[in-house]
This record gives structure tokens, C-alpha cells and sequence, in this order.
């Protein structure tokens, strides 16, 4: 299941409204960082059928990156039950985002 992409429209029903664990990666396409954690997340979302992963492009949406204080990109937020449980910045090991995913499982 590959990464999938949502806008401050569908934010709301996408994210906040999943049954599932959900993984949010706010990027750029300008972002080199971002580019190269991209396959990362492919493999986590491929390997991981519990967790959806998707992606919000900071320069298209503007209001879901404000609402949540991102600062830098990449960063990665982990919701649950609608509600922010972790946040990671930056372009970290696949082992890393893993280790941090399996403790929410």
C-alpha cells in the first residue's frame, strides 16, 4: 500500500477520522530531505498494514502545517484517535521510524 496523498480538505476525514494509526509526513517537492525519506516510507507502509501513511505537501496546503506548528521540513506526526501522539523532524534511519511507530501499535 503506498503513501497516500491528503490536502487541508480531506485532513479531517483522512487523518483525524481514521480507525488506524496514521502517519502524516509534511513535505516539499524542493525538499531534498524530503525526497530521500520518501522511499522510507514507502518500505514502512508496504511492511507496516496497521499504520497508513500519507503525505501533505506544505506548499499546496498551508493550513493543516500551520495548525500543527511544523517549522521544518520533513516532519513526521503520528496520529491516533485523532489525536497528535508523536512528532519527529527531520530525515531519520527507516529503523528509527519504526521503532517509533511500534511503541503506538
Amino acid at each position: 500500500m503506498a503513501t497516500e496523498k491528503v490536502t487541508d480538505g480531506s485532513f479531517e476525514a483522512e487523518v483525524l477520522k481514521s480507525d488506524k494509526l496514521v502517519l502524516v509526513d509534511f513535505w516539499a517537492e524542493w525538499c531534498g530531505p524530503c525526497r530521500a525519506l520518501g522511499p522510507k516510507l514507502e518500505e514502512i507502509s508496504d511492511e507496516m498494514d496497521n499504520i497508513r501513511v500519507v503525505k501533505i505537501n506544505v506548499d499546496e496546503n498551508r493550513d493543516t502545517p500551520a495548525k500543527y506548528g511544523v517549522q521544518g521540513i520533513p516532519t513526521m506526526i503520528l496520529f491516533k484517535g485523532g489525536e497528535q501522539v508523536e512528532q519527529i523532524v527531520g530525515n531519520h534511519p527507516k529503523e528509527n521510524i519504526v521503532e517509533m511507530l511500534s511503541k503506538h501499535v
